[in-house]
């Protein structure tokens, strides 16, 4: 029988997914973890994609049994943190450090008790200074604002996988030693969200950290 992973997070897992196919992974990193498992270990593993564009913390904590428990997988990633910090910059409606890391945690220990031996992996969120991040007239603080607060939602992730021995992946050190390779648009067009070369960066961390855990 297939184990069952499954991707959680936001628009960088989303990717596009056609949420009315459930064997739609979109064109993200998650597309390409299961073309590489898929052919390396045929049958051995079901993947889904349950990643949705704009969410929070909070959001996918609100379908935590729809798109998380009721699956019942084997293994998951969890990628969210971005808009937490994003959309407090936009329109006032972002998710403080204490919240984020509290609700974190109750999902957290809401699947592992749903959810007995799953394997989970977080993944903290990065972002580059790009034209939807950087200091505008309206907002000359717009960038510091944007680096300050996914640096502070990336550290509470970090906690969080020390609290529960999770594995972890760093994304924001990645994409900085990427870009000392080639230009911040060569690895994502707005500073968030992924080309398609940064789509493989986000895999070839995801499979690295994959393989220490099966």
């Amino acid at each position: 029988m297939s184990k069952v992973i499954l991707f959680q997070g936001d628009s960088i897992t989303d990717a596009g997914r056609d949420r009315d196919n459930p064997r739609c992974l979109g064109m993200g990193y998650p597309c390409r973890v299961a073309g590489e498992l898929g052919v390396d270990f045929p049958n051995e593993y079901e993947f889904i994609n349950k990643g949705i564009s704009g969410n929070r913390i909070v959001d996918v904590y609100a379908r935590i049994k729809w798109d998380f428990i009721n699956l019942k997988p084997d293994y998951a990633s969890i990628f969210v943190g971005v808009n937490d910090a994003w959309h407090e910059i936009e329109w006032q409606n972002g998710v403080e450090d204490d919240k984020f890391e509290k609700i974190y945690g109750m999902m957290i220990d809401e699947v592992q008790a749903a959810c007995p031996g799953i394997k989970l992996m977080l993944i903290a969120p990065y972002v580059l200074e790009h034209w939807a991040t950087k200091a505008t007239e309206e907002q000359p603080d717009r960038w510091e604002r944007f680096k300050t607060d996914v640096a502070a939602k990336a550290a509470v992730v970090k906690k969080v996988a020390e609290k529960y021995n999770l594995p972890l992946i760093e994304l924001q050190p990645i994409f900085d030693a990427a870009c000392e390779t080639a230009p911040i648009d060569h690895w994502t067009p707005d500073g968030v969200h992924p080309s398609p070369a940064g789509h493989e960066l986000i895999k070839r961390a995801w499979l690295e950290t994959f393989e220490q855990m099966r």
